[in-house]
């Protein structure tokens, strides 16, 4: 935490308000086509705009956004203004066709509704339970009251499914009352995103998405793709129906449904779906009115563009002739069939001018980072608001491209081995003349503007100098306020949220926080495969070296059996097999094993209540248990990370 004065948010420097006025002279701002698309077909939403847990704690509150209403302050890039007011201004249930309505902005995502024979048939539910209810709530006392006759969820990201919870039961799914269909390796690609690399990812969604800062003009105005993320009560629900090839059509409660599959586009798992009844093309998230994230700087699998703007022309392709609206799973819809796929196009293009270019320039020999400098969208797509910066950018998404091909290594022997970032930093200092004249140059640089350099030269004082020195204290003040002014200058919610919340950091500290773990509603959805997955990469492979171990596994609801066995540091699970000399034998329910093994259950609680018959004399369940390691959800993204990690 800085030591310094500078604790509070700074006012835009002259060279930040430059660069707005730069960007507004640049843009189109008088076309207001997108406001008027956003604001057609309003039903009703809330007022306010507050989804709460039973207990009365927010886990969505968009009136704190109400400032978005007046003009663009210096503080905000008057693009990204643009786009958190049509994102948060524009809330509620909405038709978009006779029979098709979305409910919008309630969360990151929207939700779509479709009128059935008997009931509404739903896309996308959302993040946690609390929205997506009050989503179907807002639905149910407008247009009616109905029962769900079915879920569509286009892809594996967890904004688009985790409030399953809150519109059916995981009973009506498992006994296939309520048809809960998904793209093929949806369960896989979900859980391998959102646990195997959920703690990690989870925290860098916190600089992403802004949950730690407070919505300001100076602090959070948008995500880009949506308004705000919910933080609620997520869960997880296996599909009991999965779609494998594109031309599979499904029938769910009289609404005909004609599927394509996008795999390995913006999600590894993704399909889209056109409804003949409706002439209504739902491109999920493959389209949205942005350009997207060829990676994701939360941390993902890098996307593939070219296969991206390929899956779009295919959409193109089977349904152009066809559609007269197309909407997706963020934003607003386009209605007119001409409007639709000039549209369609220009996203098309936009992923595959990134493509192309940034190979053309790697084949000329430039390295990722030249590359991300030097593209530049040709006027035709770069005046269009739908393909700007506000959630992907044109600069990381080329390298993500570069990375998709030729990997990390940018080919120069110098950076096949580096040093650490700590070691780095104490080099650099020793070279620079140490922390407190490169503190002295960077002001100069401060003050010049040129803050991407500050950036880059103060990180190496805050990774190597003692963090209670003179020096230390002025580099945390002078680093913080040169992220803030590069938040403030980004186009892209993401950027912005990502600079501002390190200079939170540096000013305040690293936020304290629980450790991490999978909801109950999660682990209770999770395959058994899945877990063993989990339990894998929890494995704390130093103490589990020597360890080995056999235990078997009883469940006693599905009658199958387990065996988890520890060696060569390596834990693994196998189905219908059975050690014939096991050091320990565990009965019990599916659920509740899955709930022991992620830590939401203590061993003695489940003997004691009759949920656990265990057969271990020598402790080794316990042994098992403390193997696993547990990951603090709040660790520091600004300063030196715990060498003392094994």
């Amino acid at each position: 935490m800085s030591t310094g004065q500078q604790k509070q948010p700074q006012a835009a420097s002259k060279a930040t308000q430059a660069h707005q006025e730069k960007v507004k002279a640049s843009l189109p701002f008088g076309d207001r086509r997108s406001f008027d698309n956003a604001k057609r077909g309003f039903i009703a939403t809330l007022d306010p705009l507050t989804i709460k847990r039973p207990n009365g704690q927010a886990v969505y509150d968009l009136t704190q956004t109400d400032f978005l209403q007046a003009e663009a302050p210096d503080t905000v890039n008057p693009s990204l203004w643009r786009q958190a007011q049509l994102n948060a201004s524009h809330h509620g249930l909405y038709e978009v066709v006779d029979g098709i309505y979305q409910v919008r902005s309630f969360d990151l995502a929207n939700m779509t509704i479709i009128r059935g024979d008997t009931g509404w048939l739903l896309v996308d539910p959302l993040t946690c339970a609390e929205t997506s209810a009050a989503a179907l709530a807002l639905v149910n006392q407008h247009l009616g009251d109905r029962k769900v006759s079915g879920v569509i969820i286009t892809h594996s990201h967890v904004d688009h499914f985790g409030g399953v919870l809150g519109v059916v039961s995981a009973e009506q799914v498992l006994s296939g009352a309520v048809p809960l269909i998904a793209p093929k390796d949806f369960v896989h690609e979900s859980l391998s995103e959102n646990v195997l690399a959920g703690n990690v990812m989870g925290r860098r969604a916190t600089y992403m998405y802004g949950n730690l800062l407070k919505p300001a003009p100076t602090g959070f105005v948008s995500c880009g793709l949506g308004a705000m993320l919910a933080l609620g009560s997520t869960g997880f629900l296996p599909p009991n129906d999965s779609i494998h090839e594109t031309g599979e059509t499904r029938c769910i409660d009289g609404i005909d449904i004609e599927f394509q599959m996008t795999m390995g586009t913006e999600a590894p798992a993704e399909m889209v779906f056109y409804f003949p009844q409706f002439k209504a093309l739902c491109m999920s998230e493959i389209t949205s009115h942005h350009l997207h994230n060829v990676y994701t700087p939360r941390g993902a699998q890098v996307r593939d563009a070219m296969a991206w703007s390929d899956q779009i022309q295919e959409s193109m392709d089977l349904f152009g002739e066809r559609l007269e609206v197309q909407f997706a799973s963020h934003h607003w819809p386009t209605w007119g069939r001409q409007p639709a796929l000039d549209y369609l196009a220009k996203q098309r293009d936009l992923y595959r001018y990134i493509h192309d270019q940034t190979l053309r320039l790697a084949n000329h020999g430039l390295v990722a980072e030249e590359i991300a400098e030097r593209i530049k969208l040709p006027a035709s797509l770069d005046q269009e608001f739908a393909n700007r910066d506000y959630y992907g950018t044109v600069h990381h998404n080329a390298r993500a491209v570069y990375v998709k091909y030729l990997g990390f290594f940018n080919g120069n022997p110098t950076s096949l081995h580096p040093l650490p970032p700590s070691d780095v930093g104490r080099r650099y200092l020793d070279f620079m003349g140490g922390a407190a004249a490169v503190v002295e140059k960077a002001q100069a640089s401060f003050e010049a503007g040129d803050y991407r350099w500050v950036a880059e030269v103060l990180n190496h004082v805050m990774m190597a100098e003692p963090s209670h020195s003179k020096a230390y204290a002025e580099a945390t003040d002078l680093l913080a306020n040169s992220l803030e002014q590069m938040g403030y200058q980004a186009e892209s919610g993401p950027w912005r949220n990502f600079y501002l919340c390190g200079a939170l950091e540096l000013r305040q500290g690293v936020p304290k926080g629980s450790n991490y773990q999978p909801s109950p509603g999660v682990a209770q959805g999770m395959p058994l495969t899945s877990l063993f997955q989990t339990l894998g990469m929890r494995l704390n492979g130093p103490k589990a070296d020597g360890v080995n171990m056999a235990l078997n596994i009883e469940l006693t609801d599905t009658k199958q059996q387990y065996l988890v066995t520890i060696e060569n540091a390596v834990l693994h699970g196998y189905q219908d097999r059975a050690a014939k000399q096991a050091d320990a034998t565990l009965k019990i329910a599916s659920g509740d094993f899955k709930l022991l093994m992620l830590g939401l259950a203590e061993q003695d609680a489940l003997v004691s209540s009759n949920k656990l018959t265990l057969a271990d004399p020598e402790n080794r369940l316990a042994q098992l248990l403390s193997l696993f390691d547990v990951f603090p959800r709040r660790f520091p993204i600004m300063t030196p990370r715990d060498a003392a990690i094994e």
